[in-house]
């Protein structure tokens, strides 16, 4: 499945006290200085640290070491950044759980020229952590304990057959892995890594027409499996009538019956996507990306009946940089996505599925002097269950961050920030607010 909006969910995320993100700062061809060690110590409150219904806030202090070192050989770019999160919670001892939580973040690129024609770009970048903000599109909306990983590497090959035609064809493989820390599920009340652990696969080719120097237009197409690799009931059985409704009673059970079981795997799927865009550069400083198509979902594991779906796909970005170091980033995506609910129909059996999710966003970054800058990103998530018990209903996501940082000399900075998210849903229970607050400190050498 697609990645709907890598840098506004990772600016939250990083505002949070999370300041590895996912592709920030990894642009290609390596900086003068091969390495860079850095560490950032933060106080912050967090009110909704469960990030569930019934909110517990605590204050805390959080210590993040950052090490990096890139390098460059001839045709040839590599990268790498490694970043261990401390966070220690004053007030969550008090309600039986463990004060401390620990994160761990990676990335590694490498870029390779093997002409003026043909580039290779690998990279992968792993998360691992409690927090939801933190695993990158994982589809958990709630804190879980343990070891939780989300997993993303890629792989793109840009080659260029004429001054006017060329290729991106592009791989891309994630694992999503939940380690439940010692919880126990049941069909009733499944676990999150019972409905989220899976590996998703993406491999596409845009075919790309220069037809202007500021204007490329482009076709693509791409497949994508998705297979859910926890092996567990993720609802009780129900009994299926012969003209497909649910028995709602207890046996015995009318002739031509039959009872549906529902397990991790019920929810595989295989997609095909089909779009055509432009990218238009109307100024050095003004430049817009629009993508739009189709995607079409094969659910032949659905356990009542094998089904098909088709859906909208659309990516529109625009970024202005109105002066250097400052600029607005605004667009709208719309895809399908993974999600933590499954309950299934009460009529027909069919289990949710996933959702559909349109987003809106707002990312401006400002330098206000050489030392001074800020930040404030903005994000309006719709996500529709498709299937199931909820079905045409859905969640709405808000979320807000915003962030001041001041360069104190070449090796000292301070920051203060504060992070809003709020969970609508049509599920009784599921809705959730959280405020985050902090100010820090920051060393880099």
């Amino acid at each position: 499945m697609k990645k709907i909006f890598v840098s506004v969910g990772l600016a939250a995320a990083g505002a949070a006290g999370l300041p590895l993100a996912h592709g920030q700062g990894m642009e290609s061809g390596a900086a003068p200085k091969i390495w860079n060690v850095a560490a950032t110590l933060r106080g912050f409150y967090d009110d909704n640290y469960t990030v569930a219904n019934n909110a517990r806030g605590s204050f805390g202090f959080e210590f993040t070491p950052t090490l990096s070192a890139n390098k460059a050989f001839g045709q040839t770019d590599i990268g790498v950044r490694y970043a261990f999160g401390l966070f220690y919670y004053l007030q969550r001892d008090e309600n039986g759980m463990d004060p401390m939580d620990y994160t761990h973040q990676a990335e590694l690129w490498v870029d390779h020229s093997f002409n003026e024609r043909w580039k290779l770009n690998v990279s992968d970048s792993l998360a691992m952590g409690q927090d939801p903000k933190l695993l990158d599109h994982s589809g958990s909306t709630i804190r879980v304990e343990g070891n939780n990983l989300a997993n993303h590497a890629n792989v793109k090959l840009d080659t260029e057959w004429t001054r006017q035609f060329s290729t991106s064809t592009h791989y891309q493989n994630s694992v999503y892995n939940f380690s439940q820390g010692g919880v126990i599920g049941s069909p009733s009340n499944p676990t999150e890594a019972a409905l989220l652990n899976r590996v998703e696969q993406t491999a596409g080719i845009d075919f790309q027409w220069q037809f202007q120097p500021e204007t490329m237009g482009f076709i693509g197409y791409q497949y994508s499996w998705v297979r859910y690799t926890e092996n567990s009931q993720i609802h009780v059985p129900v009994t299926l009538l012969a003209n497909g409704s649910v028995w709602p009673f207890l046996p015995p059970f009318p002739p031509g019956s039959r009872q549906v079981n529902y397990f991790s795997n019920s929810r595989d799927n295989n997609s095909h996507y089909g779009y055509v865009g432009v990218d238009h550069k109307f100024s050095p400083n003004l430049r817009a990306s629009v993508r739009g198509g189709v995607s079409y979902t094969d659910l032949f594991n659905d356990p009542v009946s094998p089904s098909t779906s088709l859906s909208p796909y659309a990516d529109v970005n625009v970024t202005y940089t109105f002066i250097p170091g400052s600029y607005v980033q605004a667009g709208f995506t719309h895809d399908m996505n993974a999600t933590d609910v499954a309950t299934p129909s009460t009529t027909t059996g069919h289990l949710t599925q996933y959702q559909e999710s349109s987003v809106v966003y707002v990312d401006v970054n400002h330098r206000f002097t050489p030392k001074l800058s800020g930040s404030i990103v903005g994000q309006y998530q719709f996500s529709s269950f498709q299937e199931g018990a909820y079905n045409g209903t859905g969640d709405s996501q808000v979320s807000f961050s915003s962030n001041l940082s001041y360069q104190i000399n070449r090796y000292l900075s301070t920051e203060i920030g504060y992070n809003f998210d709020e969970l609508i849903s049509s599920i009784y229970g599921r809705d959730n607010t959280r405020n985050r607050v902090y100010i820090g400190l920051s060393a880099s050498y």
